[in-house]
């Protein structure tokens, strides 16, 4: 099977999109055309994938990449057997001649204008009615993957759902150590950032540092690069996930100060899961689902959301209560490291994911709507 995976929005060396999926499929023996912004985020493409380059959509200035990617995905999808999207923008790009189209729903959209600092409040207002149509004519139209249970109700039907799980080392991982807390993945306001910067300068004094891997939004940067300059913090900017979580591995804790908002509030936090396969402590703030794996795997501790300055203490407490419990942060480690070897392990839903694409590939006049027997993989 020939497929092509298309991005302008996610990074080139995204874990869903390239060390999940397009991983999954080269392992099973599938060719992959990959458009993505390579150049933008200065990426060199992974042997054994053809790449083509596109300009990253970011801002309000997304015409420009879209037209580009319109004219990518032509070339990506000639000869190709299934298209792949991951973006809601690379639906207004699709080549009216194309193989069966896959869409992979990563997020509410909608639910996440609230945590774009550079949308003015006239576009809060007119876009999630655009958005939501624009759904409902690509789940017409398209193929279908969601990234959570909870997308289920944007939707008329059912639809597979890929669950964002990750690799769990076959042996166990270093226990967590204790002088230093780590923050994985994308830094912005509503995952935290202001709280973190605070939540270092309180746990310097006591000998803790933070590591914060990951790039960030442009709003936030400047504060994170006084932070560093001030020596609170060690802020390394993107580093590829595998190696990222790596650099977690031996920490005291890793963090989720994820916000109440829309796009969150019914979310499980993938870093989460990451720390858990690392053997890593969590300490989150009280969404649903975070507590829910929290709680039942014994793997970490919550803090309540709240006003900037409570959440920065909750937080301090909690994690030098970790400091202190060296047995007790080690056996939640251990809890959390069995509980996503046991049942996170992305090469155990691989296989599933994969017969999915075939499945459609092989089908390519079936795109109506299932209305029961939805799959999870």
């Amino acid at each position: 099977m020939r497929v092509c995976v298309g991005t302008i929005v996610h990074h080139p060396e995204d874990a869903r999109i390239t060390h999940r999926q397009i991983r999954a499929l080269l392992d099973a023996g599938h060719e992959v055309t990959f458009v993505a912004p390579f150049t933008h985020c200065n990426v060199t493409p992974q042997p054994g994938i053809r790449a083509i380059d596109v300009p990253r959509a970011v801002g309000l200035r997304r015409g420009k990449a879209i037209k580009a990617a319109h004219a990518a995905l032509r070339r990506g999808v000639k000869d190709a057997d299934l298209l792949l999207v991951h973006d809601i923008e690379l639906l207004l790009a699709l080549p009216r001649r194309r193989p069966p189209t896959v869409w992979d729903v990563h997020e509410d959209t909608a639910g996440a204008l609230e945590a774009k600092p550079y949308l003015p409040d006239s576009l809060r207002g007119a876009l999630p009615p655009l958005i939501r149509a624009v759904e409902g004519r690509a789940e017409r139209r398209l193929h279908l993957i969601l990234a959570e249970e909870s997308y289920r109700e944007r939707f008329t039907g059912d639809h597979p759902v890929v669950l964002n799980h990750t690799y769990v080392p076959e042996t166990p991982p270093p226990p967590p150590g204790a002088n230093r807390v780590v923050y994985v993945g994308h830094i912005s306001a509503a995952r935290g950032a202001v709280e973190m910067v605070e939540l270092a300068r309180l746990l310097r004094p006591h000998g803790i540092r933070l590591d914060l891997i990951g790039p960030a939004d442009r709003d936030v940067r400047p504060l994170l690069r006084d932070a560093q300059r001030e020596g609170v913090l060690d802020w390394f900017g993107y580093v590829p996930n595998r190696h990222a979580l790596r650099m977690a591995e031996g920490a005291l804790a890793g963090l989720s100060l994820l916000h109440d908002v829309p796009n969150y509030r019914e979310s499980t936090p993938t870093k989460i899961i990451e720390y858990m396969a690392r053997g890593i402590p969590v300490v989150t703030t009280p969404l649903r689902k975070a507590v829910s794996l929290v709680e039942r795997a014994g793997c970490g501790m919550v803090v309540p959301f709240g006003e900037t300055a409570e959440v920065v203490a909750a937080t301090a407490e909690a994690v030098l209560r970790l400091r202190d419990d060296g047995d007790g942060r080690a056996a939640m480690g251990a809890r959390g490291y069995a509980e996503a070897l046991g049942n996170y392990h992305w090469p155990s839903a691989a296989p599933d994911f994969v017969a999915l694409l075939e499945g459609w590939a092989r089908a390519p006049e079936e795109v109506a709507v299932r209305r029961a027997g939805a799959v999870t993989v």
